[in-house]
């Protein structure tokens, strides 16, 4: 039987479940792939990750190591690819975990899952979870990686800033006025 982290497969569905709003199985396997992760890296150092898509994966990360968006230790760059990196912060040195879609014809529920070849409300959710289960480590690749040096630097955010359209705070190097003012996405409602 398989823990994910220091949960029991169950357990860590429930914590899913309480966390992200449902079991996701993107969730469940970003749990798996974590946990992979670990295992292949040295214990007690700590570690950044790299998140290759913002659906479901950041938050297994989230869960299970004490990397955050929020904190800054775990970038999300948005690949589209279903991998996760963990590497040590001073020399960059660590393991890329994804799934390996060459093995995934014995599981052809997880293969449909990853495709998007069947709706989600078309999904067999237990049979899923099942197979994601049952699969174990099997369908994961995972190798040894270093990072680029300059990725392993710290962007400080510099001097702040008022801006003079919404009378916000924001970082200075963003120009005369916030990035949100630049782009708005929205409408003022006291403009």
């Amino acid at each position: 039987m398989m823990n994910i982290g220091p949960y029991t497969f169950d357990e860590f569905a429930s914590l899913v479940e309480s966390f992200h709003g449902f079991p996701a199985p993107g969730v469940l396997v970003g749990g798996i792939m974590v946990n992979l992760a670990l295992q292949n890296l040295p214990e007690g150092d700590l570690f950044d990750a790299i998140c290759e898509t913002p659906k479901c994966l950041p938050d297994a990360i989230q869960l299970l190591t004490p990397s955050t968006v929020g904190n800054g230790w775990m970038r999300v760059l948005n690949f589209g690819r279903y991998a996760l990196t963990l590497y040590e912060k001073i020399n960059g040195a660590g393991v890329r975990v994804f799934v390996d879609p060459a093995k995934l014809d014995p599981w052809m529920e997880i293969k449909n899952w990853l495709f998007k070849r069947v709706p989600k409300k078309e999904q067999d959710s237990e049979r899923l979870r099942n197979q994601i289960r049952a699969a174990g480590y099997g369908i994961y690749g995972c190798q040894p990686v270093t990072i680029k040096p300059g990725l392993l630097k710290r962007n400080s955010r510099g001097s702040i800033a008022t801006c003079p359209i919404c009378k916000e705070p924001y970082p200075a190097a963003d120009g005369g006025i916030c990035r949100s003012c630049q782009v708005h996405p929205w409408s003022r409602m006291d403009s």
